[in-house]
């Protein structure tokens, strides 16, 4: 067992769930698994007049005059969109997803002692769990189509085929994800054998696993699609830059692979208050982030933070619960630079 005092101060681990940019389509129901009807989906520019709809300062707020002259402004913008053309009425989104096994090895670590203490405690719980509940809350993630995001809201059909690329297997599954609950975890038989296949590959039984993913979403003709939003730091000061850039690949409409990872690893339900909070899960992070709710909800003082838990389980102390265990070790599937300084 490690001494308390003996972390690593230099300790990385590489990511063991690896998607690939999601890639937008446009089709028909009917014709969904035809490729020769599906067509790439392009971003189109708009040039648009807003109004003002920002809070005002009390001294416009409090004369009509100085708020009729500011409404009157135009709130010119040019913003990026997409969308499906009026001869289709369904998304298909197709992306990959890598697994890979190996959790237990740091990438980086300069603690010797550490490291092998730390590689026992991971070995231990792979003997134990086989990577069993990870892996069919992975499994249903992709199952459901969480991944889809705000593409998901108001949709009439959603269907999820997911196929094994590596290997000889030719295993494939279809899901109808409308029919399941993102709100939380049930487990359903219809997942067990793609929880297996993924629980396997984290868990070194086979070296790697390569599943093709395509969801196809029945959303009505026309209708808007949502790519992932670029995030542009430098915007200036100029009225003729875009407001909202989305993103594309080679001028394929696309999500970014970061967006599609944090879908499918949203598998926390162990974290304090889960029923109180009433958010369902989150997704897997050292503190619990939740940043469009500006929210930790694993704080350090509780006691519940990755950190807080990683020390006491990679020197080889038991954990209160086995809940703890698995979003360590989801932690570490996740990913990350977890050294602590010398200082």
């Amino acid at each position: 067992m490690a001494k308390k005092e003996n972390i690593a101060s230099v300790l990385a681990f590489e990511k063991k769930l690896v998607p690939s940019d999601g890639f937008m389509y446009g089709t028909t129901w009917d014709e969904r698994h035809n490729k020769e009807k599906v067509e790439p989906l392009a971003l189109l520019e708009k040039s648009v007049r807003g109004t003002i709809s920002n809070r005002l300062k009390p001294a416009v707020q409090n004369d009509p005059l100085k708020l009729n002259a500011e409404v009157e402004k135009p709130n010119l913008q040019r913003v990026d969109s997409c969308g499906l053309t009026m001869n289709q009425d369904t998304l298909k989104l197709s992306f990959t997803l890598k697994v890979l096994s190996g959790v237990q090895h740091p990438s980086a670590c300069n603690n010797q002692a550490f490291n092998e203490s730390l590689t026992a405690a991971c070995e231990e719980y792979i003997t134990n769990e086989q990577f069993s509940e990870l892996g069919n809350r992975y499994a249903e993630n992709i199952a459901n189509g969480r991944f889809l995001w705000r593409n998901r809201v108001g949709a009439e059909k959603i269907e999820v085929c997911v196929a094994v690329l590596s290997g000889d297997s030719g295993q494939s599954w279809t899901f109808d994800a409308s029919s399941m609950n993102t709100r939380e975890f049930s487990n359903p038989s219809a997942i067990l054998e793609l929880g297996t296949e993924i629980a396997q590959a984290l868990a070194g039984k086979t070296d790697f696993l390569l599943l093709g993913i395509e969801a196809f979403v029945l959303i009505g003709k026309a209708q808007d699609v949502y790519p992932s939003e670029e995030l542009v730091l430098d915007k200036g000061n100029s009225k003729s830059k875009k407001s909202k850039i989305l993103y594309s690949i080679d001028g394929v409409a696309g999500m970014h692979s970061q967006k599609i990872g944090n879908a499918i690893r949203t598998i926390d339900t162990w974290y304090p208050d889960y029923v109180e909070v009433g958010i369902g899960p989150i997704a897997i992070e050292p503190y619990g982030a939740v940043t469009n709710l500006g929210k930790a909800y694993r704080n350090p003082q509780a006691k519940a933070d990755f950190y807080t838990l990683f020390d006491l389980f990679a020197r080889g102390e038991k954990l209160e619960n086995k809940e703890d265990e698995h979003y360590v070790m989801a932690v570490l599937v996740r990913g990350g630079v977890f050294g602590k300084s010398d200082k």
